[in-house]
């Protein structure tokens, strides 16, 4: 008894599923158990007044302001409920490419 099909492309398929459906089931699992971040005040106040943003516009310029709030945004993604979100793309973009790379080519026409 096979486990694994002998189509290349069935099994491509099959294994990219898989990927999908572990990927969302872990995500799932995160999403229910995750619970939200305890917010900083002090912190948050720091990180939005005039002063702060105005030290860091002034040593490193607009990018450095635009940096700054990317990486701020970027640190969010991997805490609480939104890092369940992370998971689920991540993982539906890991099976979209193993399926590209996997996927066998087409016969040759001659």
């Amino acid at each position: 008894m096979k486990i694994l099909p002998t189509d290349p492309e069935r099994r491509t398929r099959r294994i990219a599923a898989g990927i999908s459906a572990v990927g969302i089931g872990a995500a799932l699992l995160i999403y229910l158990t995750a619970a939200e971040p305890a917010e900083n005040p002090l912190l948050d106040q720091l990180e939005n007044s005039k002063v702060y943003r105005r030290s860091l516009e002034l040593y490193g310029g607009k990018a450095n302001l635009l940096a700054e709030q990317f990486t701020r945004w970027f640190g969010t993604l991997w805490h609480g409920k939104r890092l369940a979100f992370t998971v689920a793309v991540l993982s539906a973009a890991l099976a979209a490419v193993y399926y590209f790379f996997a996927s066998p080519l087409p016969p040759e026409e001659k």
